[in-house]
């Protein structure tokens, strides 16, 4: 007879529980609020996180503000000291500041009908919703207002940063909503779509806010690395990048059949193709990576094979490999 679950691990077991499937409801991501208490995204990271070293260090974290000039007191600072006017005054003089108490931080979530795919555990749009919950609620409890663009076929909803609980709840509610109304028709200014919310983006956080970007690797063009150099030259950014095992290899299987819900494709099974799939895909990852290396923006790859919480402490050194 199997041991008895403790109360305490049966309610750690039930936080964590996390969308699956083909949709994620709004029941859903507002319960991981508490399992978001423990994954930060600070600047000081573990040494085995994946925003560790040089990339760390590109994390900006909360500025500093000017609050007043004083007379020097014993045990202050002296890199702090005010010369000018030490000068002026003819006595010992500091400058004071304040530690800022939020960074906003905006959300672009991809819920086009792009990310409406998945091979095993979960589709990438039920695994970006995940994500971008996990992301909002460990922003709220860190004390920093919460924003969002969430992108999808017909509209683009944008949410000012707002340091609320409700905030985050309304933004959880268009993922929700927007991930609910997948698979929709495909819209040809889907991409269209990808710029503007790039831009909206840019519109409500110009300069010294966190940007994470929850998106597939489909639709980054020219233009969209255009958006992508601006936001970051003034703005701390991460990519939470998702993906299924299958883009990355196609397995030569007789009878593989491909959809859009419109047109059905049937797939090649031999090794040939599986080699130039393959080829394609790694080939589309490395432009990715050169534009993200060259902006110094941190990549935190998910999968929607796994559990979005372990892959996030992991990467974010936060548990140890068994």
């Amino acid at each position: 007879m199997a041991a008895p679950v403790t109360p305490s691990l049966a309610y750690r077991n039930s936080i964590r529980r996390e969308p699956a499937g083909t949709h994620a409801t709004l029941g859903e991501l507002r319960r991981l609020e508490y399992a978001a208490r423990g994954i930060s995204l600070l600047p000081r990271q573990p040494i085995h996180s994946l925003l560790s070293g040089r990339h760390g260090t590109r994390l900006r974290g909360r500025g500093l503000t000017f609050e007043e000039i004083r007379p020097y007191r014993a045990g202050d600072d002296i890199r702090s000291m005010d010369w000018k006017a030490t000068a002026r005054l003819r006595e010992p003089h500091v400058r004071v500041f304040s530690e800022e108490r939020d960074r906003p931080t905006m959300l672009l979530v991809d819920q086009r009908s792009l990310m409406y795919f998945g091979s095993q555990r979960a589709t990438k749009s039920v695994t970006a919703a995940t994500v971008a919950a996990i992301a909002a609620w460990a922003s709220l409890a860190a004390g920093d207002r919460v924003g969002a663009v969430i992108i999808g076929d017909e509209e683009c909803v944008e949410i000012k940063p707002h340091r609320s609980r409700g905030n985050v709840m309304r933004i959880l509610g268009d993922i929700a909503r927007l991930n609910a109304l997948l698979p929709g028709p495909r819209s040809l200014r889907a991409q269209d779509r990808f710029h503007h919310a790039f831009e909206r983006v840019l519109h409500h956080q110009p300069h010294d806010g966190l940007i994470i970007a929850v998106v597939g690797f489909y639709g980054l063009d020219p233009r969209t690395a255009q958006l992508a150099t601006r936001i970051s030259t003034h703005n701390d950014v991460l990519c939470m990048l998702t993906y299924d095992p299958l883009e990355a290899v196609l397995p030569a299987r007789d009878g593989m059949v491909a959809s859009d819900g419109v047109e059905d494709i049937s797939i090649p099974s031999s090794s040939e193709f599986s080699r130039r799939y393959q080829r394609a895909t790694e080939q589309r990852l490395t432009n990715i990576r050169r534009l993200l290396r060259r902006l110094r923006v941190p990549v935190i790859p998910v999968c929607t094979a796994d559990p979005v919480l372990d892959q996030l402490e992991e990467l974010l050194g936060l548990r140890r490999h068994a």
